[in-house]
């Protein structure tokens, strides 16, 4: 297993900037701990007042209650082309964390977490590149623990509290969730991807039938057709034509 060094703080805007902040003190040569950014940087947070998710949305969290973190690492072993496996690695982790929990659990394209159709968890993964690898890896994930009442115009909240009626301990959560992802990480160095890539598959929300969506054309019905190494959502309508979309050219509509 890779080493972590955690770092806990009473608040913080958001977790990833200021993992963001410390890689960028690193790189003027100024000391930033007394053991800087080893293999696994972990930073948590009991409250995150500006935490980031996908397409600039904010991300809700009562403090105190919820597991808000981000994990830094250094994967240049991985082609900037591949830098897609490690969001795969974390949403496989995520989900089977939960799933010690609560059953149903599903990964909804790219890596949000959901149980049946609420939103329990969502990550926000950010790459920096050399050449051609990736060279850090900033990952932030928030997960709904304790919260039990939403106040944002997010449509569909839930947490494990909410789902099983009582309350659970974020740091056996966390220490779970980190051993489920250095088990993938250690797999993707080891050159097991299509094995990754499965899991995720079989994860995934809506992976079967035909589900409504919508595009800059409007609401259409398809199927999951494929999630490609790039992380480009493929889906099929019902004439057998496939389209390929990016994150931000389609959204899901509740059936």
């Amino acid at each position: 297993m890779v080493s972590i060094s955690r770092i806990n703080l009473p608040t913080v805007d958001s977790t990833n900037s200021f993992v963001r902040a410390m890689l960028q003190e690193e790189g003027t040569g100024r000391v930033v701990s007394a053991d800087p950014l080893p293999g696994f940087t972990l930073v948590v947070a009991d409250d995150q007042t500006k935490g980031r998710g996908q397409q600039g949305n904010a991300w809700e969290t009562e403090k105190g209650k919820n597991l808000t973190f981000s994990l830094l690492c250094h994967p240049d072993f991985l082609p900037a082309s591949r830098q897609w496996l490690l969001s795969q690695c974390m949403a496989v982790a995520i989900q089977q964390t939960i799933s010690r929990y609560v059953e149903g659990v599903e990964v909804k394209w790219p890596n949000d977490i959901y149980v049946g159709d609420e939103k329990i968890s969502g990550t926000l993964i950010e790459c920096d590149l050399q050449g051609k690898r990736v060279s850090n890896c900033i990952m932030g994930v928030g997960i709904n623990i304790n919260q039990t009442v939403f106040r944002s115009d997010a449509p569909n909240p839930t947490s494990l509290k909410l789902l099983t009626g009582r309350e659970h301990d974020r740091e056996e959560i966390l220490s779970l969730l980190l051993n489920h992802f250095q088990h993938y990480y250690t797999q993707l160095q080891e050159g097991h991807e299509e094995a990754i890539r499965q899991l995720y598959m079989q994860y995934l929300y809506r992976r079967e039938g035909f589900h409504r969506y919508r595009d800059v054309r409007g609401e259409f019905m398809a199927e999951l057709a494929d999630v490609e190494q790039t992380g480009h959502l493929r889906l099929r309508f019902a004439d057998g034509n496939v389209v390929r979309y990016e994150l931000k050219e389609v959204q899901f509509v509740k059936d």
